[in-house]
């Protein structure tokens, strides 16, 4: 694929629910054999208000979310710091259906900017699946005046697809109210992965997994740009051996993370 780094194959075997030490361990660089389930996580930075809105150029940055979707692929895309305009615009262009959840800033939706009349800013799901639900929840806790919230679809096949971006750690109580909502994200994925097949992709802003013990986890460790904290989550299954590619990104400050792995 054009543009595209292999760098590493990596999986996580989470520990405990509380456990505070989490490790990324090494695999071979191989993809899955026979069919595979795969996931692409992207941070666009489309609100037009965050410091790294100048280098999208937008709708540069649009552009190269939609080539890089139907460039890899992927069964399900997961969006970071979208707007729902730009998210259904995405959805269009490829082909995927779509679930937005709208993230409150100072308790209100926050229009995009710059330029306007873009919607509202938020995460989304897109799935090449059909979507049978959707449910979004904002977490307990979070830092600062902007909400942090999941979303999780069901699509046809009683499979689930999850998304959510965490508070940064860039204080004391930041650090806490990304831990707090860490567990509380570590709590809803496993409630979800026990109905079915879970999925989930997200930035994280932390190294260490917020996955459940029943579930491998990704990271974009080798990433350029803010490597590590952008992760991709899994049912564990047999055998299981994720597959990661990280491909750089021009007009977002976060690369973009794909991982594939053997579908059920």
């Amino acid at each position: 694929m054009r543009r595209i780094a292999l760098l590493l194959a990596l999986t996580v075997a989470t520990a405990v629910a509380h456990s505070p030490v989490s490790a990324l361990s090494l695999l071979p660089a191989a993809p899955p054999a026979g069919s595979s389930y795969s996931v692409l996580q992207m941070n666009l930075c489309l609100s037009g208000q965050a410091g790294c809105w100048p280098r999208t150029a937008y709708p540069a940055v649009v552009d190269e979310a939609v080539e890089q979707v139907v460039q890899q692929d992927a069964d399900a895309v997961t969006l970071n710091e979208a707007c729902s305009g730009d998210a259904v615009d995405i959805a269009r262009r490829t082909g995927y259906r779509l679930r937005f959840a709208a993230i409150l800033v100072g308790g209100a939706r926050l229009p995009c900017v710059a330029p306007g009349h873009r919607g509202v800013f938020g995460v989304a799901v897109l799935s090449r699946a059909p979507i049978a639900a959707s449910h979004s929840r904002a977490f307990a806790v979070h830092a600062g005046a902007e909400e942090r919230r999941w979303l999780c679809v069901t699509t046809a096949g009683a499979s689930h697809v999850c998304t959510a971006h965490l508070s940064t750690r860039d204080s004391a109580a930041a650090s806490r109210a990304n831990d707090a909502e860490c567990g509380e994200l570590r709590a809803v994925l496993a409630r979800y992965d026990a109905r079915g097949p879970t999925v989930f992709g997200g930035d994280m802003n932390r190294q260490t997994p917020c996955a459940p013990t029943t579930m491998w986890a990704t990271g974009d460790t080798f990433a350029a740009q803010l490597p590590g904290i952008q992760h991709i989550y899994g049912s564990r299954s047999p055998g299981d051996r994720p597959f990661v590619q990280v491909a750089p990104a021009s007009h977002t400050d976060h690369d973009f993370l794909l991982t594939a792995f053997p579908s059920s």
